[in-house]
């Protein structure tokens, strides 16, 4: 789930899970004047390892069962029986009231929407589905965006575009880059293509809550904020437009739209960055075969010496 600038700091007043960090054993650090990252163990980047499995399977099924005719709400419910038969809960299910498990966006909408029984899917439709998930008190957060049938080959390469500029982040990134540095991984991708980056919504900070510091934004603007080191868990999260990426936000407080009402694209994935790589912990196979493209391996935390 998508982080925006007022979400954040509301977040910080009174971040979901703040009770249980001491019982857990997750470090804090101080950046700056921000508040705390919460800093993660070898073990507990397990635990997330465990929550994002099941995020990864959740969206399996979801994207099998896009498909014209379909409701929202009917995505909704697989996505809340596939979470709890796996022994999780849906990290988004009353979030701050959210009312339903996943978010689905359908075209101009780019993130938050309200699942409903009365919204079908077309032909021709995009469909951002955004899913998190909690188990042994850790999250697992991750999003995509899939085609209804055929679409336009323009909505093709903005999907295209979207997806990789996420997986430039996982691949481009290094111990030491500053936070800053990750956005302008999105930007390099997604300017050349002429399409929108929506820039005041972005990816945040995860582990014992869903949204924690830092705020990941999809731009960058010169080497700033906290530094990438071991232990940080970040969900990177590109949000793009096929026109002007303006943005307002609907009457029922969650659901953003373009405001000259272009089609959009949302994808996510949460990952921590080792000493020998990136690990990707909501991808099934940890990011190998997509990163392989980009010649770079991943590095399981279990392949990790201990100390």
């Amino acid at each position: 789930m998508v982080a925006g600038a007022a979400t954040a700091s509301e977040h910080r007043r009174r971040p979901q899970g703040a009770e249980e960090r001491s019982e857990r054993g997750a470090e804090q650090m101080v950046v700056g004047r921000r508040p705390m990252i919460e800093m993660k163990s070898p073990e507990q980047l397990q635990l997330m390892r465990r929550a994002g499995l099941v995020v990864s399977d959740t969206l399996k099924q979801l994207r099998a069962a896009v498909a014209p005719g379909v409701s929202t709400e009917e995505l909704d419910e697989l996505a809340r029986e596939t979470i709890t038969g796996a022994g999780a809960t849906p990290s988004f299910l009353g979030y701050h009231g959210y009312p339903k498990t996943i978010c689905t966006s359908v075209n101009e909408e780019i993130v938050h929407g309200i699942p409903s029984p009365a919204k079908r899917l077309a032909e021709g439709d995009v469909i951002s589905i955004d899913c998190g998930a909690i188990l042994d008190g850790w999250h697992g957060d991750s999003a995509i965006t899939v085609a209804v049938g055929e679409v336009d080959p323009e909505l093709t390469e903005l999907l295209r575009v979207c997806e990789e500029s996420m997986w430039a982040v996982f691949a481009g990134a290094r111990l030491g880059m500053r936070i800053r540095d990750l956005g302008a991984l999105v930007e390099r991708t997604v300017l050349p293509s002429g399409f929108g980056i929506v820039d005041h919504y972005g990816g945040h900070g995860i582990g014992t809550a869903m949204h924690q510091d830092p705020h990941v934004l999809n731009h960058g603007r010169g080497s700033r904020g906290p530094k990438l080191v071991e232990g940080m868990a970040l969900a990177i999260e590109p949000m793009i437009t096929a026109g002007d990426p303006e943005t307002e936000e609907l009457a029922d407080g969650w659901t953003v739209i373009t405001t000259d009402r272009s089609y959009a694209a949302h994808f996510e994935h949460t990952f921590t960055m080792t000493a020998n790589g990136p690990w990707v912990l909501t991808a099934a196979d940890g990011g190998a075969a997509k990163l392989a493209e980009y010649g770079v391996s991943i590095a399981p935390i279990e392949n990790l010496a201990r100390p």
